[in-house]
């Protein structure tokens, strides 16, 4: 497993039209708060500590947490997972949380998040990706909708535990 406190070397965010100021990398347990706090704003209550354990659940080669900043803020974070098809040799990278900071959002932060996530998914080899959009949350659903996900092969049914 690779250590979340050390991050890897920040890349520039692929999308064309991002600032080019704004670089993505993987995130370290340093990020917990602000992670915290983004996801908290969001309507999803967490504190640094359960951010810090779900990173390192995040650690593995499969899993990952990648943030966004520019000039050293942290503005978004996505975390993603490719899952083993049983049905084919191949894989589907599931973009499990996407949150950008309600201050930067239109500003290619989420397009840059998504785009570094799916560039991962093709390095382990997924062949889809796939996230899911609350009703409530139309604007996120336009952006996937934007950089290519199509709502119409969505199948979503869901049983609580």
């Amino acid at each position: 497993m690779t250590d979340p406190t050390h991050a890897a070397d920040p890349t520039t965010a692929h999308d064309p039209d991002a600032d080019p100021a704004l670089t993505v990398r993987r995130a370290t347990t340093a990020d917990a708060e602000v992670i915290a706090s983004l996801f908290t704003d969001e309507g999803y209550p967490a504190g640094p500590s359960d951010i810090v354990a779900r990173l390192e659940r995040f650690s593995g080669d499969d899993s990952r947490v990648i943030v966004a900043e520019h000039e050293g803020a942290v503005l978004g974070f996505i975390a993603i997972h490719a899952i083993p098809r049983f049905e084919h040799d191949d894989r589907i990278l599931r973009i499990v949380a996407l949150v950008v900071d309600a201050g930067a959002r239109e500003r290619g932060v989420g397009r840059a998040l998504i785009a570094e996530g799916e560039r991962i998914g093709i390095e382990l080899g997924a062949a889809f990706a796939e996230i899911t959009a609350g009703h409530h949350r139309p604007e996120a659903r336009r952006l996937y909708e934007a950089v290519g996900y199509d709502a119409t092969v969505a199948a979503y049914l869901r049983k609580r535990l």
